[in-house]
């Protein structure tokens, strides 16, 4: 039943992608189409909704600060101001909700990580993909993330049945935005109710973003739990 799924989820996405690209545009002008919805996106206080029609996450109407105002805040987003950092070389927004428990990854170490996420492609205006369900329960995504000299790289666990994002794009490295994060959270696993594990929000675009964002120029925006895997 799950490989019908995938195949299903695969193809689902891969006809989104299709769509987005009908009309024979340029690339420049699909990159004009990604910012023009990046930035509606920041001003609209979306909610967004799973197929029942339930809320999964409210967004709101999103304030931007910069990378000096952002480390001039001890690297902290307001919550309150609905505050993300915009990392001008990467055009990745990133709001930290939860800082997290544990220990960053230091320097020449290498963790491995379970996530719990959601993806919604701002472009196509919907919940494209998630894990935070039941269905995956016992499935979650989980990479190893390396510190190289300050430098974040991941792959993606595909041993026995791997996660949602492998499964349904077919890429063992780990995207770009979601490694944006690690220098500034923590990694570690929840063991009392005040201590809980990170959590992040983040506006991906295409050039930080998985497979088929990257072919198709669309931007994503992500909900991810970041938690260290037990021995």
């Amino acid at each position: 039943m799950k490989k019908v799924f995938y195949t299903i989820l695969i193809l689902t996405v891969a006809v989104a992608g299709l769509v987005s690209c009908s009309d024979d545009q340029t690339y420049a002008e699909q990159k004009d189409k990604e910012r023009n919805a990046i930035n509606a996106f920041l001003k609209r206080d979306v909610t967004i909704v799973g197929p029942s029609g339930d809320t999964v996450c409210n967004v709101g109407v999103i304030k931007v600060i910069t990378e000096e105002q952002f480390a001039a805040q001890d690297s902290t987003t307001n919550l309150e101001e609905n505050e993300y950092v915009l990392f001008s070389g990467s055009g990745i927004y990133m709001q930290i909700i939860r800082e997290g428990v544990g220990e960053r990854i230091k320097k020449g170490q290498t963790r491995q990580i379970a996530c719990r996420f959601i993806e919604f492609n701002i472009l196509g205006d919907s919940l494209q993909l998630r894990n935070d369900v039941s269905y995956w329960h016992t499935t979650p995504d989980i990479m190893a993330v390396t510190n190289s000299s300050g430098t974040f790289s991941g792959r993606f666990i595909t041993d026995n049945l791997p996660g949602a994002m492998y499964q349904t794009y077919g890429e063992e490295k780990v995207l770009d935005g979601w490694l944006a994060p690690f220098p500034y959270i923590r990694i570690g696993r929840q063991k009392s109710e005040e201590g809980e594990i990170a959590k992040v929000r983040l506006i991906v675009p295409h050039t930080a973003g998985q497979s088929n964002a990257a072919s198709n120029v669309y931007p994503c925006f992500y909900e991810i739990l970041y938690q260290e895997c037990r021995d």
